[in-house]
């Protein structure tokens, strides 16, 4: 099973033509603090690359789970990494708390701005105060609305949001987006308290 085949059966559940590049799995997992992580989420992992990277920087004790909505794919991964708690379902029902760090492979040009917003929500709403998230986005597509409006969600939602260069030797190129310090818009869903407009 290949994430090709896996396009070209579901086009709207992978958002993907070819898996990512080991380049960019460096790339997603670098600068997180995952070597000292305790729990970690990674959102549409299809085919395991990004798997394969946080896990190799966790700790043996630390705990990841991987939401991924192809249920192909899912049953790959819970095959192929036995120790990864493999959900089968949407990252918009993301039920977790105190995830350290979120990564994500997510086709974000590809949602409606209602599916942007509820998967950025429920993310905002798991990561412990001090939590990270990191994603990539194709850069050929940088400047479509969707893409701009993602950007712009992320801003809203993390004190901290940082672009990478692109990395060329991926196919389509991309860049990745790192962001820390989650506000409290996802937070205030649980039933705390928002932080107060200055």
């Amino acid at each position: 099973m290949s994430i090709t085949s896996e396009f070209l059966r579901h086009p709207v559940l992978t958002g993907a033509i070819a898996p990512s590049s080991p380049r960019l799995a460096e790339e997603m997992t670098a600068g997180l603090g995952l070597e000292r992580a305790a729990r970690v989420a990674e959102l549409g992992p299809g085919t395991g690359v990004f798997t394969e990277a946080v896990l190799a920087l966790l700790r043996p004790e630390a705990r990841l789970t991987a939401v991924e909505i192809n249920p192909r794919f899912a049953a790959s991964l819970s095959e192929r990494f036995p120790q990864v708690d493999v959900v089968t379902g949407s990252a918009e029902h993301l039920a977790l708390n105190d995830v350290d760090v979120v990564v994500s492979g997510l086709p974000w040009t590809a949602m409606t701005a209602a599916r942007q917003q509820g998967i950025l929500d429920a993310v905002t709403a798991a990561l412990v105060p001090n939590g990270r998230f990191t994603t990539f986005a194709y850069a050929h597509a940088a400047w479509t609305p969707p893409a701009r409006r993602f950007a712009a969600s992320l801003r809203s939602r993390f004190a901290v949001v940082e672009r990478t260069p692109v990395v060329w030797r991926n196919l389509p190129p991309a860049f990745v987006y790192r962001a820390a310090l989650p506000v409290a818009v996802g937070r205030a869903r649980r039933g705390q308290p928002a932080a107060a407009s200055a």
